[in-house]
C-alpha cells in the first residue's frame, strides 16, 4: 500500500539536500499522545470548562489550580517514546538532508528522538519557570507536584514554558522557523490540518521545488502540493531510506 507515493516520496528526498519538515499533532497521534481536534480528540471529550478555555492565559492566571489539573492529567504524557516519524526525521537530520523541525507540538518527542534543530512554535511541556524568579524546572517535578506546581527557591507559582491561548508566540523561534522554511529545497508538511493560525501561515514563506503533504485526513486549507499521502506520517516515512 502506497508503493507508488512512497517511491516517489524517496526520489524527492534522495533529490533534495535542504529539507525542512512542519508536523503538527498528528506526528505525535501514533505515540499515543491525543490530539485536540480529532473526532475523539481532547475537544470533544466533556469537561467543566471547554478545554480551549481552560488553556488560555486568563484561565490560568484565574484558575491556577483547574488549569493545573486539566494540564497534568491531559497535555503531561511523559511516558511516550519516539515513533518512526519522529526517528526517521532524526535520521535525516544526522544525514545532513533535514536542516530544521518546525513542530506545533509541544512534548519534546523531536527531541527526544535525537533532532536538533527544532522551532517549537507552541512552547514545550519539559520548559517551566517560575514566575516571580524565572528558576527553570523540569516537566517531571511539575506532574509530581500537589496542586499548583510551586517554587522551592521563593514559593512562587510555576509556569509551563507553552504558548496558551492569548499569547503570542516568541520572537525568535518565529524568525528561525520563517528562515528555515524559505531557504527549503523541500517542505515535508505532516500531521497537521493546517486550522491553527498563525502557525499554518507559516507554509506560505516556502517557495521551494518540493511540497508534500502527509496527513491521514484533508487539510483544511488548499495546499498546491506535488505530492500528497492520505496516511499516518509514521508509517510513511518509516520506510524512508536515508543514505
Amino acid at each position: 500500500m502506497y508503493e507508488k507515493e512512497i517511491t516517489e516520496l524517496q526520489r524527492m528526498i534522495d533529490e533534495s539536500r535542504n529539507i525542512v519538515f512542519f508536523g503538527g499533532a498528528g506526528v505525535s497521534t501514533e505515540s499515543n499522545i491525543p490530539d485536540f481536534r480529532s473526532a475523539d480528540g481532547i475537544y470533544h471529550q466533556a469537561y467543566k470548562y471547554s478545554p480551549e478555555e481552560v488553556v488560555s492565559h486568563s484561565f490560568f492566571m484565574k484558575h491556577t489550580e483547574a488549569f493545573y489539573d486539566f494540564y497534568k492529567e491531559k497535555m503531561m504524557i511523559l511516558d511516550a517514546k519516539p515513533n518512526p516519524a519522529h526517528l526517521k526525521l532524526a535520521e535525516l537530520e544526522r544525514a545532513g538532508k533535514l536542516k530544521a523541525i518546525v513542530t506545533q507540538n509541544i512534548d519534546g518527542l523531536h527531541q527526544a528522538a535525537g533532532s536538533k534543530i527544532v522551532y517549537e512554535l507552541h512552547g514545550s511541556i519539559m520548559r517551566n519557570y517560575c514566575m516571580k524568579c524565572g528558576r527553570f524546572y523540569d516537566a517531571e517535578y511539575v506532574k509530581k507536584s500537589k496542586g499548583i506546581p510551586r517554587c522551592i527557591e521563593c514559593g512562587g507559582v510555576i509556569k509551563p514554558d507553552v504558548v496558551l491561548y492569548q499569547e503570542g508566540l516568541d520572537s525568535n523561534t518565529i524568525s528561525g522557523a520563517v528562515n528555515a522554511i524559505s531557504r527549503a529545497e523541500m517542505l515535508i508538511i505532516g500531521g497537521t490540518s493546517l486550522i491553527v493560525y498563525p502557525a499554518a501561515g507559516f507554509i506560505d514563506y516556502f517557495n521551494g521545488k518540493y511540497l508534500v503533504v502527509i496527513n491521514k485526513s484533508e487539510t483544511a486549507r488548499e495546499v498546491k502540493a506535488d505530492l500528497s499521502i492520505s496516511a499516518p506520517i509514521g508509517q510513511i516515512l518509516g520506510q524512508i531510506k536515508v543514505s
